[in-house]
């Protein structure tokens, strides 16, 4: 089942009143109808719904029943977790929630469920502490430990897509910590470790969107490491950015092929002629000038698309990249 009525919603709460059935078959069926509403919501109020009946579901359920109300407390997490965030400062609230529900849960399931029931579980809750971490009310390192213990059941060879997410995510939160303290090398070089994991599990052919974004992230963390290599992470960030731009182009992605087109210039304005002539599949003679073909080619669909800020930016990267060109003339004659 994938949506209901809110007649079909009573009916399924009436069911579960039915006194033929025991209190423990009731919440297993309220349980069932939620998950069937959560899979594929079709509207907020889907998952409001849903939230309704795992609440009923653990009123139902027997307190001996733990592991049941543990399973029931693990969906409802999940659904809280999915509630968007309409701006009227309850999304924080929700995650909240969901982050307790999932907690509680979470011991139940690693004595008595399944191992792979329980790292479901940190996989959740670390994407819960990472949204939260955004509004400082939870810890990213927390986030990152938590996924960190997920991994041991999500591996790369039984669960690759889990392995993928929890790969992406913790780069992500890698990157989240400002470069404060002395292991900010590590962590950078941890999140394009992690981005390359993720690599090893999707593909161009079957995940064209997701392997463009992790290319371009992964590009963008191999600019900010700090390393002894620089020149070298420049050239591996190029060759990222080529291959998600196999993927987005101004057609169909207009944005987000403007997006890595100017994160390309920025690498080519840091590369010097001699560097340049490393890089495959590319003529780059002189990078500052296919630097500026290239912001200038995103501030026009930046412009295009309604991104005003983002063109300001590229704006900007114009006339500083026109400014050190002319410089470069004047020097020459």
């Amino acid at each position: 089942m994938q949506t209901l009525s809110q007649s079909q919603l009573q009916a399924a709460l009436g069911a579960a009143e039915d006194a033929a059935a025991s209190p423990q078959e009731r919440a297993e069926m309220l349980m069932e109808i939620a998950m069937g509403l959560q899979r594929r919501p079709e509207s907020a109020q889907q998952i409001t719904d849903a939230i309704h009946l795992y609440q009923r579901a653990l009123e139902l359920a027997p307190v001996a029943a733990v592991l049941l109300r543990a399973r029931i407390g693990a969906r409802l997490g999940t659904a809280l977790q999915a509630l968007p965030d309409c701006g009227d400062g309850r999304g924080v609230d929700n995650l909240e929630r969901a982050l307790a529900s999932l907690q509680a849960a979470l011991p139940a399931l690693e004595t008595q469920g399944t191992p792979e029931e329980a790292a479901e579980v940190e996989l959740n809750q670390g994407l819960v502490q990472q949204a939260l971490a955004a509004s400082g009310r939870a810890r990213i390192q927390d986030a990152i430990n938590t996924y960190l213990r997920a991994l041991r059941v999500f591996t790369r060879e039984a669960y690759p897509q889990e392995f993928a997410i929890l790969h992406n995510n913790l780069a992500i939160a890698y990157l989240s910590i400002p470069a404060t303290d002395e292991r900010s090398r590590l962590r950078e070089a941890l999140a394009v470790q992690s981005f390359e994991e993720v690599l090893k599990v999707i593909n161009l052919i079957d995940h064209p969107s997701e392997y463009a974004m992790v290319n371009n992230n992964l590009g963008n963390a191999l600019q900010v490491a700090s390393s002894s290599h620089v020149v070298e992470n420049h050239l591996r960030a190029l060759a990222a950015y080529d291959e998600a731009l196999r993927v987005r182009n101004p057609r169909d992605t207009p944005l987000e092929y403007a997006n890595t087109i100017s994160n390309k210039a920025n690498v080519l304005r840091c590369l010097v002629p001699d560097a340049a002539r490393d890089v495959s599949q590319a003529d780059l003679r002189d990078p500052l000038a296919d630097a500026l073909a290239l912001v200038r080619e995103a501030h026009q669909l930046f412009t295009r698309h309604g991104d005003a800020h983002k063109a300001q930016l590229m704006s900007q990267a114009t006339a500083e990249i026109e400014a050190e060109l002319a410089q470069r003339r004047q020097l020459a004659n």
